[in-house]
C-alpha cells in the first residue's frame, strides 16, 4: 500500500486516502469482490483508478452514461494516466485504434457501457489482461434501485467468464434491498460491503413548503441572485417546466438552458457541452440530467418538485459540491407534488416499495427536526448531533399555542362533511367569494372568513402542519379531499392543545430584467486576460484572479475548468500561497502531470498578485 499511496500523490496530488479507500483499494489488489456505498463527491473513482494504474493489466469499467464515460476519461488523461471510452459516439476508425492499444496494453483503464461490453464479450475481452472489473453507478442493476436499467441486469456474466479477476460494484446511494439485489444481481463472490459515511457536511439542506408557482419563481430568482456565476443545476418534473424556467431566468439576464429527453441528442449534447465548460452556468433539467456529470465545481441544486424518494433525492443534490466545498440544496415541496408522485408509484408495478418510499420523501420535508439526520438515518447511519447546516438547524422552529386556528381548519372540514380539498378550505376560511365556493353554499358556514385576518400562504403552511400532526388526512381516493383523524378531534373539542411552529417569512421578491448594455457572456467566450481586481480581502483578490488564470488555460485547450484544477485546489493555494513550484507541488490536487504543465504560471500569478 505504501507505493499506492505514492501514485496517490503523483497521479492525483492527495497526501492521504479518504475514509475507506485504502481499505477497497487493498481488496481489489488481493483480488477479491467488494460492493462500495460512497456518497457523490467521496471519492469512489478513486478507489478503482488507482489499483488500476498500480495493477498489471487493463481494467474495464462499466458504465452507464456516455457523458460519464468522457468526463472521466478527459480527467484521468489530464493526470497522465492511459484511458479510452468504447461507446456509440465514438467513430469506428478511432474504435479500431482504440481496441488496438487495448491489445497492445497500453491502456490503464477501458470505460465500456453494459451492451458495449456484451457486445466485445466474445471479440477482444478475452484477448486482454484484465487486472479488475468496476461496475459503476451499480443501482442501476437492481428493480429497487432509483435508476434500474434492463441492460445491466445481463452483467452476472463477467464473474462467469473471468472468474479471477476482483469486481468492484459502486453506488452513491442504495438502500439495505437495493445492496442485497445488486448483490444477487452480480454474482459476486463473497465480496466485502464498504459503507461509507453519507454525510456531506459542505452541502446547506433547505426545504419550501407550500409556495405557489410566483413564489416559487421569487424564491429561485433570489437564490440565484445571491450566488451570481455560480454553476448550478434545477431540477423539475416536468419537460414544459424546464422550459419556462431557463426563458424566465435568461430575461432576467442569467445564462441558462433547458435539458430534458424530449430535445434532440445534438442539443442535449451542446447544452451539456456549454455547461461543463462554464458557457451556460444554469441547467433547467428534468432527472434525465445529471448523472453524467462529473463537474466538481457545481455550486448548488434546487428542486422545483420533490422527488420521488430519498434515493432519487440523495443522488441528485450529491451533484452540488462533489470538490467537498461550500454548496446549497433547495427543495419546493407541495401537495399538488406529492398526489402525482402517489399516481405514479401506485402504477409502477411496485406500489408497495414506491409508496413507502415516497412516505419516507415526505416526513423528510415536513420534519422539523434537523434533516441532515433523517437523511444518514435513511441510509442506516446514526449520529446524535443536529448538523447546524439545513434551516431547521438554523431557524429552530418556534411554537404557539394554535389550537384555535386549528380548531377554525377542522370546524370548517366537518361543515363541508369533508368533501373539500386544501383550496376551497382556505378560500372559505378567508371569505373568498369565487363563483363555486358561493354556488355550494359555503358562504353560509359559521365558519366561513373566520380566517380572514391571515394571508393565503399563512394558512397554507399551517395546514401542512396539521397534515404532519396528523390532525388531517388527504383522501387520495377522494378527489384529495381532507378528513378530520381522531387526533384532530381531539384538538377541535378541547381535549388537547395543538403547538404549531411560527409562519417563515415570505421569501424574496422578484427582481426586474437587467437592462442593456451590461456585460455580456458570449456562447464562445474569446481567451480573455488577467485583470486583477480589487475584492473586500486579499484572499478573495488572489481567488479572482486564480480563476481567471483557470478559465483563460480552459479556453485555450478546449477543457472544461474543473479538469484544470478544481475549486477546492484553487482554494488550498489561497490558503497556503505558494510562491515556488516545489511549494505548489504539496497543493491538494496538484500531481506531477499538472505541476510540470501548469506550476510556474500559477506560482508566477500567485507572486505577482500578492506584490501588489
Amino acid at each position: 500500500m505504501q507505493e499506492v499511496a505514492l501514485l496517490l500523490k503523483k497521479i492525483f496530488g492527495f497526501d492521504s486516502f479518504r475514509p475507506l479507500q485504502a481499505e477497497i483499494i487493498q481488496q481489489i489488489i488481493q483480488k477479491k469482490d467488494s460492493l462500495v456505498l460512497m456518497p457523490t463527491g467521496g471519492g469512489k473513482s478513486v478507489c478503482y483508478q488507482l489499483p488500476a494504474v498500480y495493477l498489471p493489466g487493463t481494467a474495464l469499467v462499466i458504465s452507464p452514461l456516455v457523458a460519464l464515460m468522457k468526463d472521466q476519461v478527459e480527467g484521468l488523461i489530464a493526470n497522465g494516466v492511459a484511458a479510452a471510452a468504447l461507446n456509440s459516439s465514438i467513430p469506428e476508425e478511432e474504435k479500431l485504434q482504440i481496441r488496438q492499444q487495448a491489445l497492445q496494453g497500453k491502456l490503464k483503464l477501458l470505460y465500456l457501457s453494459p451492451e458495449g461490453l456484451l457486445g466485445e464479450l466474445n471479440g477482444l475481452l478475452p484477448c486482454l489482461e484484465i487486472s479488475l472489473i468496476a461496475v459503476d453507478e451499480a443501482h442501476c442493476i437492481s428493480r429497487w434501485g432509483h435508476d434500474f436499467r434492463m441492460e445491466y441486469t445481463q452483467l452476472s456474466v463477467v464473474r462467469e467468464r473471468f472468474p479471477g479477476v476482483p469486481v468492484v460494484a459502486l453506488t452513491a446511494t442504495a438502500d439495505k434491498i437495493t445492496r442485497l439485489d445488486i448483490l444477487e444481481q452480480l454474482r459476486l463472490n463473497n465480496p466485502q460491503v464498504f459503507v461509507s459515511s453519507f454525510d456531506r457536511p459542505n452541502l446547506s439542506l433547505t426545504v419550501h413548503r407550500g409556495l405557489g408557482k410566483k413564489e416559487k419563481l421569487a424564491a429561485i430568482l433570489g437564490f440565484i441572485r445571491h450566488r451570481r456565476e455560480q454553476s448550478g443545476i434545477l431540477y423539475c418534473m416536468k419537460r414544459a417546466d424546464t422550459e419556462d424556467l431557463a426563458r424566465i431566468l435568461a430575461t432576467q439576464g442569467i445564462r441558462a438552458a433547458a435539458y430534458h429527453a424530449g430535445l434532440s441528442a445534438e442539443q442535449r449534447e451542446q447544452t451539456q457541452n456549454d455547461f461543463i465548460h462554464d458557457r451556460t452556468a444554469v441547467i433547467c433539467a428534468t432527472i434525465a440530467f445529471g448523472m453524467g456529470i462529473d463537474k466538481s465545481n457545481v455550486r448548488w441544486v434546487i428542486h422545483y418538485n420533490m422527488p420521488g424518494s430519498i434515493e432519487n433525492y440523495y443522488q441528485e443534490i450529491g451533484r452540488a459540491g462533489r470538490d467537498g466545498t461550500a454548496s446549497d440544496t433547495l427543495l419546493f415541496y407541495s401537495l399538488a407534488d406529492l398526489v402525482l408522485l402517489r399516481r405514479f408509484a401506485l402504477e409502477s408495478g411496485q406500489d408497495a416499495v414506491n409508496l413507502e418510499k415516497l412516505n419516507r420523501m415526505q416526513r423528510y420535508c415536513e420534519t422539523d427536526i434537523c434533516r441532515r439526520r433523517i437523511l444518514l438515518n435513511y441510509f442506516g447511519e446514526e449520529t446524535t448531533r443536529d448538523c447546524g447546516n439545513c434551516d431547521v438547524c438554523r431557524n429552530p422552529p418556534q411554537r404557539f399555542d394554535g389550537s384555535i386556528l386549528v380548531q377554525k381548519a377542522l370546524s370548517a372540514i366537518l361543515r363541508t362533511e369533508e368533501r373539500i380539498g386544501m383550496q376551497m378550505l382556505i378560500d372559505i376560511l378567508r371569505a373568498s367569494a369565487r363563483e363555486e365556493l358561493l354556488r355550494l353554499g359555503y358562504d353560509k358556514l359559521k365558519t366561513y372568513g373566520a380566517g380572514r385576518d391571515l394571508p393565503f400562504r399563512v394558512w397554507k403552511e399551517y395546514l401542512y402542519q396539521m397534515l404532519q400532526l396528523g390532525y388531517i388526512e388527504v383522501d387520495y381516493t377522494q378527489a384529495q379531499t381532507l378528513k378530520v383523524t381522531a387526533s384532530g378531534r381531539n384538538v377541535l373539542y378541547g381535549e388537547t392543545k395543538a403547538l404549531l411552529t411560527t409562519c417563515p417569512e415570505p421569501q424574496e421578491t422578484l427582481r426586474p430584467p437587467e437592462k442593456k448594455g451590461k456585460k455580456k457572456t458570449s456562447a464562445t467566450p474569446p481567451t480573455t486576460p488577467i485583470r486583477i481586481l480589487e475584492a473586500n480581502t486579499p484572499e478573495e483578490t488572489l481567488m479572482d484572479s486564480l480563476r481567471q488564470l483557470r478559465r483563460r488555460i480552459a479556453q485555450q485547450e478546449n477543457k472544461a475548468a474543473y479538469l484544470i484544477f478544481s475549486d477546492a485546489t484553487l482554494e488550498d493555494m489561497v490558503h497556503k500561497k505558494p510562491l515556488t513550484r516545489e511549494a505548489f507541488a504539496d497543493i491538494r490536487g496538484v500531481g506531477e502531470v499538472k505541476l510540470e504543465k501548469y506550476g510556474n504560471v500559477f506560482v508566477a500569478l500567485i507572486g505577482h498578485v500578492l506584490k501588489k
